[in-house]
């Protein structure tokens, strides 16, 4: 048997008996998202149904079906924008889900069907073969990396630096450990407060512990403005891209993000999403926990958890207002923090510009943008060659040249 194949079945056989613990559920999904096995995968699972879901004969026939090449009997129904496509299969699974326990229990269950994204439309005629996995082999996903420009100018490339102290601010020493920076004031602060930036190139993530102890993930292409100490009646930081907040919490100190010099968000201690590309075309900040505070011009908005308050941006309107929108999808949210993509209800434009900044490429469209809604979830930790072929099973083919992606009508 091809070690490879002999090393899935391994990682099967540990999921089966429960005893997979997460790294072990993303081998297997890395493994199994482009259908890298044989008849010898297929045939282990056919013969070991029943330790897969000894309680559920419905989740018995759902693997069935899988084997039978169920994967390409969908169902859907008749719109004005084209014919709904839906899995059923994969949201009447709660017994697998529980044993899963992670949120992308479903990705491998389309995964070993051979099949990931899809449209919520006819699959058109494919016209263009799809964008070979050899162009793109050079296309790494992002991964964990920064620029820290000090308060005197000088910049550090944290991803070559290895953990310890690689500054010291004003009494505060700044340590890079375990992936992340954190501020640890050494004693009484001196001298004037400089203020630090932490930037996120395309193709980069990083974490960050202020000196009040609020922690901050940074998305790519992002950054985060701060003191090296918090001083005075407030704690204000600036924000670009999207970050998660952490705050920690002080009542005599309220917590304040500037975001993109449009709003202002207000929070004492709580969790927070704010997500303020340029080229999106709100600021969305997303509430999960606590209470934050939202203003922009003389209006304000105070949400509670699960809502997000959008405003609107490259607007011509010197006020176009924050709307706030109940029952937001928080996994959908925080789905880049998790490392993963969600492109549940994502239009191409959606996931193309997450695409541009994760994988640090350009997209451009040889036509017209095809007008698709898409569904499906994705570890981030994929070569963009992988997304590619996925896309391509959805009728989305695309060339690319250095780092140039044409998405080809």
């Amino acid at each position: 048997m091809d070690t490879g194949n002999q090393h899935i079945i391994q990682l099967l056989e540990k999921y089966s008996s429960g005893q997979a613990n997460a790294a072990e559920i993303d081998q297997l999904l890395t493994l199994v998202r482009t259908g890298i096995h044989d008849e010898t995968v297929v045939a282990y699972i056919e013969n070991n149904l029943e330790n897969f879901t000894p309680e559920n004969e419905e989740d018995i026939a759902f693997w069935k079906s899988r084997l039978d090449g169920g994967a390409a009997r969908i169902t859907g129904s008749s719109t004005e924008e084209g014919r709904l496509i839906e899995m059923p299969v994969t949201k009447q699974k709660p017994g697998l889900l529980r044993k899963w326990r992670w949120a992308a229990a479903s990705v491998l269950l389309l995964a070993l069907a051979g099949t990931y994204l899809f449209l919520s439309e006819n699959k058109k005629e494919e016209t263009h073969p799809p964008v070979s996995i050899a162009e793109t082999k050079h296309i790494s996903p992002g991964k964990s990396g920064a620029v820290l420009t000090l308060a005197d100018g000088s910049q550090l490339v944290l991803d070559s630096l290895g953990n310890g102290i690689v500054a010291t601010q004003g009494g505060t020493s700044v340590t890079l450990k375990s992936g992340g920076l954190a501020y640890d004031p050494t004693g009484k602060t001196y001298g004037e407060i400089g203020y630090n930036t932490m930037t996120t190139p395309k193709g980069r993530q990083f974490q960050i512990t202020l000196p009040d102890g609020t922690r901050v993930w940074l998305n790519a292409a992002s950054s985060l403005r701060y003191p090296t100490a918090f001083t005075g009646n407030q704690r204000l930081v600036s924000v670009t891209g999207e970050a998660y907040f952490e705050v920690a919490r002080n009542t005599h100190m309220p917590f304040k993000v500037n975001v993109n010099g449009k709003a202002t968000i207000e929070v004492l201690g709580t969790q927070f999403n704010v997500n303020a590309y340029t080229n999106e075309s709100v600021i969305s900040t997303t509430l999960l926990n606590g209470s934050v505070r939202i203003s922009e011009n003389d209006q304000a908005e105070t949400l509670k958890p699960g809502q997000q308050g959008r405003i609107l941006q490259n607007n011509k309107a010197t006020n176009t207002g924050i709307k706030v929108i109940n029952g937001v999808d928080l996994t959908k949210v925080m789905a880049w923090k998790n490392g993963l993509f969600n492109f549940e209800g994502a239009s191409l434009e959606e996931i193309m510009r997450q695409v541009e900044r994760w994988y640090d490429i350009e997209v451009i469209y040889a036509k017209n943008v095809p007008d698709a809604e898409f569904e499906g979830k994705l570890t981030r930790d994929v070569p963009l060659s992988d997304l590619l072929v996925m896309l391509g099973k959805s009728g989305v083919h695309c060339k690319i040249e250095n780092r140039t992606l044409t998405v080809l009508p």
